[in-house]
């Protein structure tokens, strides 16, 4: 970021290759559909663009990137004034066709389920925390909140999507890595 910053214009064009897939599996995961989530992706680099000179040298340019996307979904969600949306994707079709496991786009379309049936605190710091692996600092910074209460919604967050897959029939094992990232 700080090469962009400083003029180089091909570092945006390797900023936009790493962070943008990253960027659009967060939509995705969030609910979106796939059309809406390029577009946000598109977005997040503009107002990257845009941002580019209040970037702090010599911060951590994930959290920042990640607040910009977060935001740019809420307004979207905000303009449509609905909840998020389960998209057939390919990978389900594939599995119907019997060309991958199906258990286990099975099992990711009962996450995806569930995770939309959470409050939008509980969700987005699970997706930024299990998903994205941010540590519980870098999710706080995020979305605005203490350590403390992101620790607090992610405990309540994990608790209500165990008991959603639980219902769901999904089997649910403890995940070790919650406790290492705590960061």
């Amino acid at each position: 970021m700080a090469t962009y910053v400083a003029g180089d214009r091909a570092a945006f064009a390797r900023l936009f290759d790493r962070w943008a897939p990253r960027l659009r599996q967060l939509f995705v995961r969030g609910g979106l559909r796939n059309d809406d989530a390029n577009d946000l992706v598109q977005q997040a680099f503009l107002q990257l663009h845009r941002a580019r000179n209040d970037f702090r040298a010599g911060s951590a340019l994930r959290p920042w990137i990640y607040t910009i996307a977060l935001n740019l979904r809420r307004q979207f969600m905000r303009r449509l004034g609905r909840k998020p949306e389960q998209e057939l994707e390919e990978s389900t079709v594939e599995a119907r066709s019997g060309v991958e496991d199906p258990d286990a786009n099975l099992d990711a379309r009962h996450v995806r389920a569930a995770l939309a049936k959470l409050p939008e605190a509980q969700r987005e710091v699970i997706m930024l925390h299990w998903f994205e692996g941010l540590t519980f600092r870098e999710v706080a910074e995020v979305v605005g909140a203490t350590p403390t209460a992101v620790k607090v919604r992610a405990h309540r967050g994990y608790a209500k999507l165990r008991t959603h897959l639980e219902a769901a029939g999904v089997t649910v094992q403890p995940d070790p890595s919650y406790v290492s990232r705590e960061g």
